[in-house]
């Protein structure tokens, strides 16, 4: 797992890549500046990818105290899947609620699920930034719809996941408490 955390790779909206650490330190500034201002933090994924969107809304919302959303509870989902198919149970809500100065966070391990790239693409039309999470292969749709794109090079499920949550949950904690370099100890 160390290995794999190593090789993330982070680029911007043109597709050219930046140091992770830079790369984090411009999605903690987007993070902060929703919480500074009217907006607020959308966040998709499917299935792991729900469930890490899910729980990084929490720690948005409780400990970043960002205004953080997602759109996957049970009978609203489906609902949504039944009537106008499930490609579009991200988008619709996405073009209702975004506005100019919020913050999508697309999430998809294989960063080729349309319901996800529906949404970043409506999110982009609504004025919003938007952060990806994906992994497989380098040239995955999603990786190219973002203003920032974490990227992990795995084919493996549980390894993007389990990758993904440790971004989340580094961005969210930075958020908390930025972080501050220790003092040299003076023994």
């Amino acid at each position: 797992m160390d290995d794999l955390l190593k090789r993330v790779q982070v680029t911007d909206g043109n597709g050219t890549a930046i140091p992770v650490d830079e790369g984090a330190a411009q999605a903690v500034a987007r993070l902060l500046a929703v919480k500074a201002g009217p907006g607020k933090v959308m966040l998709v994924g499917n299935g792991g990818s729900a469930a890490i969107a899910s729980h990084l809304q929490n720690d948005l919302g409780g400990g970043v105290g960002v205004r953080a959303m997602v759109f996957t509870g049970e009978s609203s989902l489906t609902a949504r899947a039944n009537d106008f198919g499930y490609e579009s149970v991200f988008e619709r809500p996405v073009a209702l609620w975004a506005e100019p100065g919020d913050l999508l966070v697309a999430i998809s391990s294989s960063g080729k699920s349309e319901n996800i790239l529906r949404a970043a693409r409506t999110a982009r039309k609504k004025g919003c930034a938007v952060i990806t999470f994906s992994g497989f292969r380098a040239d995955n749709p999603l990786r190219a719809l973002g203003d920032l794109n974490f990227y992990v090079p795995s084919g493996e499920y549980g390894y993007v996941e389990s990758a993904h949550a440790v971004i989340g949950h580094f961005l969210t904690d930075a958020a908390m408490k930025p972080r501050v370099k220790p003092e040299a100890s003076r023994d």
